[in-house]
């Protein structure tokens, strides 16, 4: 077990000393110019401080760690936004507040699941039978019917097939 801090505190007040974009970087994993990007678009906040440098709070790393597992299921950076603003101004959030935003990601986790495993069965099933012809395929695709359904594989990536 470590018990040695590498935390810096402002003696006087017991309040940790904010981080510089390295050391967000460095404890988030996020690169320096994600966490300049994700500022830009309003997700994070930074002070500045004297030099211009940019400063974070602690609370910074949650809403990174935010950021990241929402990208990670699919959300747009437009969609954490909307997520972001729901939570308490005037106060750190809670664990309660993170749970709250969360808990709608259960839908879109399973959506996600289901559309790996269809195209896992894809994978095994219409590109292991070695003809990759699409639009020839009777098995499959009998008269070019998915291209009704617009570009790309679309059995695949839109859901259970639909008879036509």
């Amino acid at each position: 077990m470590n018990l040695k801090s590498r935390e810096k505190c402002d003696i006087s007040l017991g309040v940790p000393e904010p981080l510089t974009i390295s050391e967000v970087s460095r404890r988030s994993g996020v690169a320096a110019s994600a966490l300049r990007f994700y500022e830009e678009k309003g997700l994070i906040k930074s002070e500045r401080a004297g030099s211009g440098h940019r400063r974070y709070q602690r609370v910074v790393l949650r809403r990174i760690a935010f950021i990241v597992f929402a990208q990670r299921i699919g959300m747009t950076l437009d969609e954490v936004a909307i997520e972001l603003a729901k939570l308490p101004e005037g106060r750190v959030p809670e664990g309660k507040d993170w749970a709250k935003l969360s808990s709608s990601w259960t839908g879109r986790i399973d959506e996600r699941i289901a559309e790996l495993q269809r195209l896992r069965a894809g994978l095994t099933g219409c590109i292991g039978c070695g003809c990759l012809s699409l639009d020839k395929c009777r098995l499959t695709n009998p008269g070019d019917r998915a291209a009704r359904l617009g570009p790309g594989p679309r059995y695949w990536v839109s859901g259970p097939r639909r008879s036509n």
